[in-house]
C-alpha cells in the first residue's frame, strides 16, 4: 500500500523546524508516530539536508539495545554521527526505553546545532521529571490513528463512502492495518493491544492480576459515551462477575489506561455555573477496532456512542477543547471551544428520523441561553438541514468537511 502522507502532522514539524522546542510525538502504540518523524525526515532530504547532519534511531530495535542502560554512551553515539558544523535533527523514537533518557534529552538540547525530535507511547512521558527538566522548552504534538479522510485514501473504490465508514466504524483506523488482508484485521488488532497492555500498563506498573484489569477495560468499552465512576465499575464486578476489587486498584487501573492513550477522559461543564464538574467523567477508545476485540459481537449493541466516539476523536484531530455539557438534567453530547476561540454544540444520533427522537435530540440545545453555532449529526443520508438555528447534518459530510 502507498504511504498516506499525514499532512496536518508533517506541516506542524515543518512549522516548528529549527525552532529551539523539543518535538514531542506522542500517542497510542501503532498510531504512526514513528512513519510521521521518517516523512518528516524524507521532507528535510528535500530541501538538502545530508545524511550527516540526521540521526534517527528506534530504541525498541535489538541493535540499540546495548544503549538502554547507558544514556552517555548513546549520546557520544549521536554526537560522533553528525557534522556539528550544520543544522543536525535527532530523532529518538520510544525514547522512553533508555534508562535517564531525560539527561540523554536534555544534553543534546542544549547543544547549538542540533533539533530535537522524540516520540513516547506513555503520557509518563511528560509527567515526570521530563516535564520538570524540560519546562517551557518542548512542545507536545499528540498522534492518532486515522482519520475518515485519511483512511479513505487507502482504499480503491470510494464511490460508496457510506459502505467504507461502516468499515471504518468496524475496523478501526490504526494505520497499519490497510497495508493487511481483511482477514487478518482482527489479528493484527489484538497483537497491538496485547502489546500496550502488557509493555506500557502491567509491566510498567508491576501489575500481575491480567483477568482483572481485562475486566475493568472491558467495562469501560462497554460503557464509551456514559458516566462512570471506579464505584460504579466495582460494584457491577461484584455483582455480575462475583469479582472483589477495591475502588483504588480501579481507578489506578483506568488511569493507566489514559495514561497509555486507550482511552481519554472527558470532563462535564455545567452550561448554567460555567464550571467544570469533578465528578461522573466520560471515556472514549482512540480506536473503536479495540473496542470489537474486547467486547467482540457486544460491541455492535451502541453503535450511537460509537458514532460519538468517532465525532470525539475527530474533534480532537481538529485541535479542540472538548467538554461534556451539563444542562439541568439534561446533556449536550460535546461544547467544542475551537482553536479560534469560537464555541459550539454538537449532539450526536445514530438516527433522527422518527420525530419523537428528533425532538430528543434537540431539547437540550433550547436549554442553552447563547447564540453558539448547534450542530446534529447523525448518519441520515438527506442534504443539511437547519431548524430553529440547530444544524443537522450527516456524519460523512462532517468529517470530511
Amino acid at each position: 500500500m502507498t504511504r498516506i502522507e499525514r499532512k496536518d502532522y508533517i506541516n506542524t514539524l515543518i512549522s516548528l523546524k529549527d525552532k529551539k522546542l523539543i518535538k514531542i510525538l506522542t500517542g497510542v502504540r501503532r498510531s504512526g508516530k514513528s512513519t510521521v518523524l521518517e516523512m518528516f525526515c524524507d521532507h528535510l532530504k528535500t530541501i538538502n539536508v545530508s545524511e550527516d547532519q540526521i540521526v534517527f534511531l528506534n530504541m525498541e530495535a535489538i541493535e540499540y539495545s546495548k544503549w538502554l542502560n547507558d544514556y552517555e554512551g548513546l549520546y557520544y553515539y549521536i554526537i560522533n554521527q553528525l557534522n556539528m558544523s550544520l543544522p543536525c535533527y535527532v530523532f529518538l523514537d520510544e525514547v522512553q526505553q533508555v534508562k535517564n533518557f531525560e539527561r540523554l534529552i536534555d544534553g543534546l538540547h542544549i547543544k547549538k546545532n542540533i533539533d530535537v525530535y522524540i516520540t513516547g507511547s506513555n503520557a509518563l512521558l511528560l509527567s515526570g521529571e521530563l516535564g520538570t527538566l524540560l519546562t517551557g522548552r518542548y512542545i507536545s504534538i499528540h498522534i492518532q490513528p486515522f482519520s475518515f479522510k485519511e483512511f479513505l485514501l487507502t482504499q480503491k473504490d470510494n464511490s460508496r463512502t457510506d459502505l467504507q465508514f461502516a468499515k471504518y466504524m468496524d475496523f478501526g483506523s490504526l494505520p497499519g492495518l490497510y497495508a493487511l488482508p481483511e482477514n487478518s484485521a482482527m489479528d493484527y488488532i489484538r497483537e497491538v493491544i496485547n502489546n500496550i497492555i502488557q509493555k506500557d500498563i502491567l509491566v510498567r506498573n508491576k501489575w500481575r492480576n491480567e483477568e482483572y484489569f481485562n475486566k475493568t477495560t472491558a467495562f469501560l468499552f462497554d460503557s464509551i459515551g456514559s458516566i462512570v465512576s471506579p464505584k460504579k465499575i466495582t460494584n457491577t464486578l461484584k455483582t455480575i462477575n462475583n469479582i472483589s476489587i477495591s475502588h483504588n486498584t480501579v481507578d489506578s487501573y483506568i488511569k493507566a489506561l489514559v495514561e497509555s492513550f486507550l482511552f481519554y477522559k472527558v470532563k462535564r461543564y455545567d452550561l448554567r455555573g460555567k464550571g467544570l464538574l469533578l465528578t461522573q467523567e466520560k471515556y472514549y477508545t482512540v480506536d473503536l477496532g479495540f473496542k470489537k476485540h474486547f467486547l467482540g459481537q457486544r460491541s455492535y449493541k451502541d453503535l450511537g456512542h460509537d458514532l460519538e466516539n468517532i465525532v470525539y476523536l475527530e474533534l480532537l484531530r481538529r485541535g479542540c477543547q472538548i467538554n461534556i455539557g451539563k444542562a439541568d438534567n439534561t446533556e449536550i453530547d460535546f461544547v467544542v471551544k475551537k482553536r479560534n476561540g469560537e464555541q459550539e454544540y454538537i449532539q450526536v444520533a445514530w438516527t433522527t428520523k422518527e420525530q419523537n427522537t428528533f425532538e430528543r435530540e434537540v431539547r437540550p440545545f433550547e436549554l442553552i441561553k447563547d447564540f453558539y453555532r448547534r450542530i446534529l449529526i447523525t448518519t441520515d443520508i438527506e442534504p443539511a438541514t437547519t431548524y430553529k438555528g440547530i444544524q443537522k447534518i450527516n456524519i460523512i459530510d462532517w468529517l470530511l468537511e
